[in-house]
């Protein structure tokens, strides 16, 4: 190996165990918060998942599903993919300390949020934003107090209204085919952060696992 080749080799490595600082995952047994319904609270883990800063200063903290059911037939040992579950379905619950930056550069205000599953529209609007399509709309707890699925458009017509803006506040969805047993935070391209962990779930009577990957940080390069 050439001392170049050697010299580069460190500072990538380097590179990365500085990137793995920057968050960090907390779990700890919290209940949902009070300030969603009643009936959503039901569906949400006691586990709280808190991402925090490379200064320790907290993110988030997300309360993901107890369980959800795929709508189609898929085979439970290779996990569940997002277009296994119906869209709209809650998959978990956010609390912001802080103002949040979404990942279209919106600024979502302070409070906790339902997190429901949508696929990005296929029109020339969209093509080229966000690496995949899928994602989490967000729809403030005291605006989403029903756990039923819903229309597409009713939903992101509340996920606007939650924001006070035209568009829906939206967490950018990585795919996680495999979760590991721990929540955890990755690194991705363009300082974007993925908070992955896994929802339990049934696949034609089986368990399954559905592997939920949400931007906590980063936004889209393309506007």
């Amino acid at each position: 190996m050439t001392r170049t080749l050697a010299v580069a080799l460190l500072f990538a490595l380097l590179g990365r165990a500085a990137a793995a600082d920057k968050l960090t995952v907390k779990v700890e047994d919290s209940p949902p918060p009070k300030d969603l319904a009643e009936p959503v609270r039901t569906l949400l883990d006691s586990k709280a998942i808190s991402v925090l800063d490379d200064k320790g200063k907290l993110i988030c903290t997300v309360w993901p599903r107890k369980a959800v059911e795929s709508k189609t037939a898929a085979d439970p040992k290779a996990g569940l993919a997002y277009a296994n579950v119906a869209e709209t379905t809650i998959l978990a619950a956010v609390r912001f300390p802080d103002t949040w930056i979404d990942y279209r550069k919106q600024k979502t205000k302070p409070g906790v949020y339902t997190l429901r599953l949508a696929m990005q529209p296929m029109d020339g609007d969209h093509m080229g934003t966000a690496p995949y399509n899928e994602f989490c709309l967000l729809a403030a707890a005291d605006k989403d107090t029903k756990p039923d699925l819903m229309e597409l458009m009713a939903l992101h017509e509340l996920s606007a209204k939650s924001g006070g803006r035209k568009h829906p506040s939206i967490m950018l969805l990585f795919p996680n085919p495999k979760p590991a047993d721990a929540p955890r935070v990755e690194a991705k391209p363009n300082d974007t952060w993925v908070l992955n962990f896994g929802v339990p779930a049934t696949a034609g009577g089986q368990k399954a696992a559905l592997g939920v990957g949400l931007v906590v940080h980063g936004v889209t390069m393309s506007e």
